[in-house]
């Protein structure tokens, strides 16, 4: 895939890369699916605690052998690229960011409206060796985030059901959580060297021409002053319930395994 100019990396990303996004604009979407949404991915759900078992087992292992070789074996790159696509195409339908079912596919699927771009390359030891203690700050961040949005999922899809499409501010803020969960969990399972962040949208880099093409809609991620806003209440409603709520499990074991398969950051994966 051909890199876009304003995807160049900054002189600090010299060495890494971070896992990318892409999602089509906000489309039509029929209110029949998004009545029954969830009811559908069922089966999609049962597939991903299947593949998230492997796949914790596979990260535990490739974790072994990148203390030793700065990298993760070839084998266990593919099959974890493969279940964080497959994962985040399900997730980006149960979020409702599109309206088009995931194929029970694990190949990259090119023909599929979402796609990540993940490049496993060479790994500092150091921080494989400390990851999970580095994980602490994205972790509490993607659960604040997660537990926000689904605090007031009931809305979300109220809104989407009813106009039958998803607002483009709303569109925006799903959209940062759930790239912003795909890196994270990218990070978890040592796909990346690049720790998760622009939770608020791409910046514009220096040097920038205004003329540059964007690949899709969250690539690069522009959030909208609206967009923002949501973000920072998703934030905001997330620290609340965690500190009120007193029902948030720690990140990644949020959910029994039932409704993990729906729940961005919640896996079954996860050696943390």
């Amino acid at each position: 895939m051909t890199q876009p100019t304003w995807a160049s990396k900054l002189p600090d990303e010299a060495d890494e890369w971070l896992p990318v996004l892409d999602i089509p604009e906000p489309q039509a979407q029929r209110r029949l699916t998004v009545l029954v949404r969830w009811i559908l991915l069922i089966p999609q759900f049962i597939v991903l605690v299947i593949l998230g078992i492997v796949a914790f087992f596979a990260t535990v292992i490739g974790w072994f052998a990148a203390l030793f070789t700065a990298r993760l074996p070839d084998p266990i790159a593919r099959y974890l690229s493969g279940f964080l696509a497959y994962e985040t195409r399900v997730h980006a339908s149960a979020l409702l960011l599109v309206d088009v079912y995931p194929p029970f596919v694990f190949r990259p699927v090119s023909a599929y409206p979402v796609r990540i771009e993940v490049r496993p390359g060479r790994l500092n030891r150091l921080a494989v060796l400390f990851r999970i203690i580095l994980l602490i700050p994205a972790a509490i961040v993607q659960s604040l985030f997660a537990s926000g949005w689904y605090a007031v999922c009931v809305v979300s899809w109220l809104v989407v059901l009813i106009l039958g499409r998803m607002p483009r501010p709303l569109f925006e803020a799903t959209a940062a959580m759930l790239r912003y969960t795909m890196r994270y969990n990218a990070y978890v399972a040592m796909l990346t060297s690049a720790y998760p962040k622009r939770l608020f949208g791409d910046r514009d880099f220096p040097g920038t021409p205004d003329s540059a093409a964007p690949v899709s809609a969250t690539r690069p991620l522009r959030l909208s002053t609206a967009g923002t806003v949501l973000v920072t209440l998703f934030l905001v409603i997330g620290l609340i319930v965690n500190i009120f709520g007193g029902t948030t499990a720690p990140p990644d074991k949020t959910h029994d395994s039932a409704v993990c398969g729906a729940a961005p950051g919640c896996r079954t994966d996860a050696p943390f």
